[in-house]
């Protein structure tokens, strides 16, 4: 093991230990935000703590093995001690490195997905509310929450854009990567001559901004428009003025809202969307610095970049991020996306292992 990866492991071995006086102090239990800090903390050190002394426990084993090589009755006993430690060695090391790997701040969050239509017209607005129904049913599966916020309706069914909150613990530590140009090849329902189209539409995956401590809104800043709701929605939605669009002056973002039932509720789901829009901006500065050093095209949230196509008349979809091709289109249109979802995540963190190797 690296020396700069043993002094970050001893460091940590340490704070655990500094943790747990803490914690065992009677001050701390009645201040309740400090109590949660700290606990957080410990179960995030605890794990690496645990695999670090697995880690020694090995080194150690084959100390006192090579000590006994000298005594004949005990030299076979040693050799088979000594290989058995030296085997468990590298996996102890290789889950200590993922382990110490930096954790994005936003995987525990919620999400905000945003599904537009792209080139391709009616079939590109159908082949939105497929990919929402994909990530509905996915969420389903996860036992999350969603929620419609913003829907455009099309005329011959799905959506032009539509704007959804998934709720739920890590939703955003699996979703993260579907940002991105998503293309399908099929034969539209309105096409006469069987000929397979192309389409396309974009995915945007944000996390949900906290509006009070991620993003700093100043109300000095927004623009906040009222107008009547347009489609369905009742003669009360149509009859008032409870639509809702506010502008973030300094950088244009705009977000509105139409589908709630009062315009309290639309003002709350707007600022919930800017928010999340500008934090969306921010991280997307940070991820593509980050991407063009590391050379890695997966988080680098380019929102043009063409990331996956549904290939319907063949049955498969494709990965184009790390050439990952599954024939099973049918099922991962109803939600069972974590074979993709998995490889994505696993190719991430083969890229900051990569990564972390250089640095020490």
């Amino acid at each position: 093991m690296k020396a700069s990866i043993r002094q970050k492991l001893d460091l940590l071995v340490d704070r655990l230990d500094e943790i747990d006086r803490l914690l065992a102090a009677p001050d701390v239990a009645k201040d309740m935000d400090q109590f949660r800090k700290l606990s957080r903390e410990r179960a995030e050190v605890e794990p690496v703590v645990l695999q670090f002394n697995a880690f020694r426990q090995a080194e150690n084993d084959i100390v006192e093995a090579e000590a006994m090589l000298a005594d004949p009755d005990m030299k076979e006993f040693a050799e088979e001690e000594i290989a058995g430690a030296r085997a468990r060695l590298p996996g102890f090391e290789v889950e200590l490195q993922k382990l110490l790997l930096p954790k994005d701040p936003n995987d525990d969050k919620s999400v905000l997905l945003e599904i537009r239509a792209g080139t391709g017209g009616d079939e590109s607005a159908l082949f939105a509310g497929d990919l929402f129904r994909m990530y509905s049913r996915y969420a389903e599966r996860q036992r999350w929450q969603v929620e419609v916020m913003s829907a455009s309706d099309s005329d011959l069914g799905g959506y032009k854009e539509v704007i959804c909150r998934i709720g739920g613990y890590g939703a955003y530590s699996r979703l993260k990567f579907e940002s991105g140009g998503h293309r399908v090849q099929r034969v539209p329902e309105t096409e006469t001559q069987g000929r397979i189209h192309t389409s396309a539409c974009t995915v945007a995956v944000m996390p949900e901004a906290d509006e009070v401590e991620d993003v700093n809104l100043n109300p000095a800043d927004l623009r906040i428009d009222t107008f009547r709701a347009s489609g369905a929605g009742g003669q009360h939605i149509n009859k008032t003025d409870s639509a809702v669009r506010i502008t973030h002056i300094p950088t244009g973002i705009v977000a509105e809202c139409q589908d709630g039932r009062s315009q309290h509720a639309n003002k709350a789901s707007a600022m919930k969307v800017l928010a999340a829009r500008i934090k969306d901006i921010q991280l997307r500065e940070q991820q593509s610095k980050i991407a063009s050093t590391r050379k890695s095209l997966i988080g680098s949230g380019d929102r043009s970049e063409r990331i996956r196509t549904y290939n319907f008349p063949q049955g498969r979809v494709t990965d184009h991020r790390i050439n990952l091709t599954l024939y099973k289109i049918a099922s991962i249109m109803e939600g069972d996306m974590d074979e993709v979802l998995d490889a994505l995540a696993a190719e991430h963190q083969a890229d900051l292992l990569a990564e972390l190797a250089e640095q020490n």
